[in-house]
């Protein structure tokens, strides 16, 4: 389970952020005339002097700069153009109203000047798919003066738009709206995934501190077994080895192409009972182990459960709290404060796989992350050459569907963006180095380092580093969708293996992944020199 759980969440490895246009035509270039920047444009709408609905579109390249303040957008009335396309003149008169044309038969650019020499003040054309794209000038377009204002609509909101002209006479508001400076939901997004990885390390090394105390005790107490301290872990853990770092993103590679390809309503459905199945074993997880301290008489005892064996009371107490918490949260999913709950399901998912997937040593940690660095960049930025659009942003996205999204996400509103929607990052983009991060404090526990001289600690702030970084050029980029891990495995990976070499620990790190130790249990004749404790089989009866 935890390594299928594991799959599904690296196939969204690379998501930081989407954007909210569909970024066609990005080669078109800017020549005088056309050169604006693309902007969400607000279209407020009053039907009989009553407000209305309100729709979003995208400005054009070419015209005026739109507006950017409500107060000082000018209401004007809206006329449905005839013809209805408007690559000839309008038959009626405008007189300073918004023309309302389909898109189709001619440049947009043609539409406008029309729209404009028959008296508009703006133009609004509404798009024959349900994407907003930006609407941009040919390159050998010379007569390009255009001084009225041009949106596009999707082709929902133009066609809801279109219905309003049937029931009176209808005034519109065109503005843009500034976004804030800083997203106060990338600060907390920032601020979940670090403390994500910061609570799951510390499990993952408790666990791992207690395995090893366990060992000792029973060395001490001349327990009858066999015990190989190199092994150190604890039943229920599953290291990775190098093979299988390979072929996770390989797997994770076609999962990703299958959700591409397959992604439609029934599909999303299924991936929100997968998510459910996790969650809820994620959630029970952390609450049990939170819960056993104070209800550890619970915690100790078990009965046989057909298919799932020796189970804990405190487990079957919680288990129902659990599935009926990921079942609410999958039919109201679609409701605004459903994020609380996916977000809820999601961190505990991914410190639950944190504490039981385990990165041996650094070696294979560098590959997983490197394979990973490679898969984020090939699928958000190189796959539009194959699939004209950025599969990764796609899926994650959930275009083909009326979902917000798969599920596999953390994400937070824009509670101060004039525009709203949602701030989102992939689980991959926490998990991943979250896994190198919680090798770094089991190996600083195990060699009995402080927080300064030891791994954790500068691990800790290189991710936090890196994902800023992303979160920065994801603002620098136009809202264009970043692979976080393009920005985060080389400030991880590469301060974890600086501070080795330059300690003079990178090759035991590389290869043991463990501290060396001296054995205090063996009662027998003195070991070489070259020999220690964690390289013998110990056999005490």
């Amino acid at each position: 389970m935890a390594a299928a759980l594991l799959l599904v969440m690296a196939a969204l490895a690379g998501v930081a952020a989407g954007g909210d246009i569909v970024h066609q035509d990005d080669e078109a270039p800017k020549i005088p005339g056309c050169s604006n920047d693309f902007v969400l444009v607000k279209v407020q709408t009053w039907v009989n002097n009553r407000e209305d609905g309100e729709f979003v579109g995208v400005g054009a390249r070419f015209g005026p700069t739109i507006e950017s303040k409500e107060k000082h957008a000018n209401r004007t009335g809206l006329l449905l153009a005839d013809p209805i396309d408007c690559c000839d003149p309008p038959t009626q008169k405008v007189a300073g109203d918004v023309l309302l044309v389909q898109r189709g038969n001619c440049k947009f650019t043609k539409k406008a000047k029309n729209a404009e020499a028959a008296g508009a003040s703006a133009i609004i054309i509404i798009n024959h798919v349900h994407e907003l794209y930006k609407m941009v000038c040919d390159r050998n377009e010379t007569d390009l003066d255009i001084n009225i204002p041009a949106v596009l609509l999707p082709k929902d909101a133009g066609n809801d738009l279109q219905k309003l002209l049937t029931r009176g006479k209808v005034s519109v508001q065109l503005y843009s709206p500034d976004r804030p400076l800083v997203d106060t939901a990338e600060v907390f997004l920032w601020l979940m995934a670090v403390g994500t990885i910061l609570c799951a390390s510390y499990w993952s090394a408790w666990s791992a501190r207690e395995a090893v105390i366990e060992q000792e005790k029973l060395l001490k107490d001349g327990h009858e077994s066999s015990l190989n301290l190199e092994a150190g872990g604890s039943s229920g853990m599953v290291d990775i080895n190098m093979t299988s770092a390979i072929l996770f993103v390989v797997i994770a590679s076609c999962f990703l192409i299958m959700l591409y390809k397959l992604m439609s309503h029934w599909f999303v459905e299924l991936l929100v009972v997968i998510f459910c199945i996790g969650g809820v074993e994620g959630l029970q997880t952390c609450l049990v182990a939170l819960l056993s301290r104070w209800f550890k008489p619970a915690a100790e005892s078990f009965v046989k459960v057909p298919f799932f064996g020796a189970v804990s009371y405190l487990t079957i107490a919680v288990c129902p709290f659990c599935i009926v918490f990921a079942v609410i949260w999958a039919v109201y999913r679609r409701m605004t404060y459903a994020w609380i709950g996916q977000d809820i399901l999601g961190i505990a998912l991914i410190v639950t796989v944190i504490q039981i997937v385990r990165i041996p040593n650094l070696k294979v940690g560098s590959v997983l992350l490197s394979c990973s660095f490679l898969y984020d960049i090939f699928w958000v930025f190189i796959s539009k050459m194959w699939f004209h659009e950025s599969v990764m942003i796609v899926v994650a996205r959930g275009d083909k569907t009326d979902e917000d999204g798969v599920p596999m996400l953390l994400k937070i509103p824009r509670m101060f963006d004039p525009w709203g929607g949602f701030s989102i990052i992939g689980f991959g983009d926490i998990l991943l180095p979250g896994l190198l991060i919680a090798f770094a404090l089991r190996y600083d526990w195990a060699a009995k380092k402080t927080l300064q001289s030891g791994y954790f600690l500068w691990s800790m702030v290189a991710y936090g580093s890196g994902l800023m970084i992303t979160y920065v050029a994801l603002n620098l980029m136009d809202g264009h969708g970043q692979p976080a891990l393009l920005y985060i495995v080389p400030f991880t990976l590469g301060t974890f293996i600086a501070l080795g070499r330059k300690r003079g620990e990178l090759r035991n790190l590389w290869t043991r992944g463990q501290p060396e130790r001296v054995c205090t249990h063996m009662h027998m004749q003195p070991l070489p020199k070259d020999i220690n404790c964690d390289a013998i089989d110990v056999v005490t009866d």
